[in-house]
C-alpha cells in the first residue's frame, strides 16, 4: 500500500501547492469546480486506505503514524465539511501538506502490538472522542496561525493577497472559538473516559505518566484560554499564543510519546 500511500501523498502537495498560488499568492485564477472534486476524490482515497489498512492488518493498533494519518484524515473531512457553511480559504496550504506528511506516515511507521479489548464499545468511543478532539484541535492551532500572519501583515500595512482572500479577522477569530470550544469538549470525554474506565479500555488502573500529564496540562491551558474569553474578552494575539502552547503539548502528549517509544526506542 506504499505506492497509493505515496499518490495520496501526491495529491495533497498538489493541491496545497495550487491552494498557495491561488489563496496565498494570487498568481493564478482559482477553479473551485475543480478543487473540490480534486479533493474530495483524494479524501475518499485517504478514507480507504485507512480502512483498508486497519480490515487487513491482523493486529489492532495504533502506531504514531496511522494515529497521525487517521487524525489529518479526520482534519481534512472536518475542514472539507465545514466548507459548505464557513468560509475557509487560507487554511489549506497548511492542512494539506500537513496531511501528505501524515499519510506517509502511516505507510511507514506501522503498529508493533495490538490492543486487547479492541472490540469492547467504551475502547471506541475513547478512540473516536480522543481522534477528533486532535483532529479539531489541529484545524483550531491552523486558523490560530492563519490569525497571527493576517494580524502581523494588518499592523505592517502592507498589502498582501492572503488578506483579501481570508475571512474577516473577526470572523477567523469566532470560528476559531466555536472549534476550540467543540475539541475541548471532546479532549474532556477523551481525559474523562480514560480516567473512569481505565480497567476496562487499557486493562490496568488509571495512572500519571508523561502522556497523561501533558495532556492534564493542555486541558489546563484549553480550559483557561475559553475561561478568560468568556469572563475576560481574551481575543487576538493572547488567543493565538494560548491555542498554539495547548496544541503543542497535546503534540508532545500523544505523537511525541509514542514517536519516542515506536520509532526510537522501538517498543510501544
Amino acid at each position: 500500500m506504499l505506492a497509493l500511500s505515496l499518490i495520496i501523498a501526491l495529491a495533497y502537495s498538489g493541491l496545497a501547492w495550487h491552494f498557495w498560488r491561488t489563496r496565498w499568492r494570487a498568481l493564478a485564477p482559482a477553479q473551485p469546480r475543480l478543487e473540490q472534486i480534486t479533493l474530495t476524490t483524494t479524501l475518499l482515497a485517504h478514507g480507504a486506505l485507512l480502512f483498508y489498512s486497519f480490515v487487513s492488518s491482523p493486529i489492532f493498533g495504533f502506531s504514531a503514524g496511522s494515529a497521525l494519518s487517521l487524525t489529518l484524515w479526520l482534519s481534512v473531512a472536518i475542514f472539507w465539511a465545514g466548507g459548505f457553511y464557513y468560509r475557509l480559504d487560507g487554511i489549506q496550504p497548511l492542512l494539506l501538506p500537513a496531511a501528505a506528511f501524515a499519510t506517509l506516515c502511516g505507510a511507514l511507521i506501522p503498529a508493533m502490538r495490538g490492543f486487547q479489548g479492541a472490540d469492547l464499545p467504551a475502547f471506541r468511543a475513547h478512540i473516536m472522542a480522543a481522534m477528533l478532539a486532535y483532529s479539531l484541535l489541529t484545524i483550531a492551532a491552523m486558523i490560530a496561525v492563519l490569525m497571527s500572519v493576517a494580524d502581523k501583515r494588518l499592523h505592517e500595512h502592507t498589502p498582501h493577497s492572503l488578506l483579501t482572500n481570508l475571512p474577516p479577522l473577526l470572523g477567523l477569530e469566532s470560528l476559531l472559538f466555536k472549534v476550540l470550544g467543540a475539541g475541548f469538549l471532546l479532549l474532556t470525554i477523551t481525559l474523562g473516559s480514560g480516567i473512569l474506565f481505565s480497567e476496562e479500555i487499557f486493562h490496568k488502573p488509571f495512572q500519571i505518566n508523561h502522556k497523561t500529564m501533558f495532556t492534564l496540562i493542555a486541558w489546563f491551558v484549553f480550559a483557561a484560554l475559553l475561561t478568560g474569553r468568556r469572563l475576560m474578552g481574551w481575543r487576538g494575539r493572547t488567543a493565538v499564543r494560548w491555542t498554539l502552547s495547548g496544541f503543542s503539548l497535546l503534540l508532545l502528549a500523544y505523537l511525541g510519546s509514542k514517536f519516542v517509544l515506536e520509532v526510537l526506542l522501538q517498543r510501544q
